[in-house]
């Protein structure tokens, strides 16, 4: 299947192993690579940024295409080297997300690096055009973790009438070679997929994170803003039950505080993603696991070249 994004990329397939927080590692981008598509890490997953330099060589001596996922807020305040070090190791392309793409998309255009920005609605996506990226990734309400608010069928159509120059990628809801093939008709380049990714044989999370992938259904994912403050999709455990899916009273009163709300959204952010590396590595019951609602792909662990074969068997 030939698209923009795979000549773009020089890959086989239309398809980018979406960047995970705590979960892609340079392992599961190897073996996508391997498999005929691509993948991309977030720079997050990096403690320290030697650490995140060591990945980028890695990566760069395979000669072949792979991609960083760059977080542009403020919040971010290891951007500026996660950037340099993109740029200085030639990163093939970078995704931008949650903040003004523009500082990233004028340092990479001259080294031809590509980037590609989320957008998760039409206003979001009309300043991110404005700076002429490679690509948009639409996020949709189908994505795992932090997902959006519409239906895949009509925002990406939306997008390509908006935006006739700038190729369309499908963030969510995808996981199999039907749902590929339908994003393409509605007038994407290629898609994202996440979650189908997380009980691989690579993935570096626990044992029971991956079987409750297994275990677990699209019915059993539910949205929190516990977490970030912003909706993110959990698989229902028994401790999210318990700890209920909604900001307390209190959070939500300090968030919207002018002169607190800056820290009180650090505070519940750094909070929430503590509590998910630990649910992802480390044996115990208070487990929140990020997860979308094609989970009802994953079927048993498998390693990512049997996920690629069995995503693309039918393209």
């Amino acid at each position: 299947m030939h698209t923009e994004l795979t000549e773009m990329l020089g890959i086989k397939y239309p398809v980018i192993m979406a960047p995970m927080f705590l979960v892609s590692n340079t392992a599961m981008v190897k073996a996508a690579i391997q498999g005929g598509i691509t993948g991309a890490i977030p720079a997050l997953n990096y403690r320290t940024i030697d650490e995140f330099k060591n990945a980028l060589q890695e990566l760069k001596n395979l000669n072949q295409c792979y991609g960083i996922n760059l977080i542009v807020n403020k919040s971010n305040y290891k951007l500026k080297e996660q950037l340099n070090a993109c740029i200085d190791n030639k990163v093939p392309f970078i995704i931008t997300s949650l903040g003004s793409p523009e500082q990233v998309i004028k340092a990479c255009r001259p080294l031809g690096i590509k980037v590609f920005c989320d957008v998760s609605d039409m206003a979001y996506a009309r300043k991110a055009a404005a700076l002429n990226p490679d690509a948009l990734i639409a996020v949709n309400k189908f994505a795992g973790g932090h997902c959006g608010i519409l239906d895949p069928k009509d925002f990406i159509p939306a997008l390509k009438r908006e935006f006739k120059h700038i190729p369309i990628i499908s963030a969510g809801g995808v996981g199999d070679s039907n749902g590929i093939k339908e994003m393409i008709a509605l007038g994407a380049c290629g898609v994202s997929i996440g979650t189908p990714f997380i009980a691989s044989v690579e993935s570096p999370v626990t044992q029971e994170y991956k079987n409750a992938c297994v275990t677990f259904t699209s019915k059993d994912i539910v949205l929190t803003t516990k977490l970030s403050g912003s909706p993110c999709t959990v698989i229902n455990t028994p401790y999210v039950q318990q700890i209920g899916t909604q900001q307390s009273w209190l959070e939500k009163v300090l968030s919207k505080n002018k002169t607190l709300k800056k820290w009180v959204k650090m505070l519940i952010y750094k909070h929430g993603m503590d509590q998910l590396k630990k649910s992802a590595f480390a044996a115990t019951y208070q487990n929140v696991w990020c997860a979308g609602p094609t989970i009802d792909y994953i079927h048993e662990i498998s390693p990512i070249k049997e996920i690629v074969e069995k995503l693309t068997a039918e393209l």
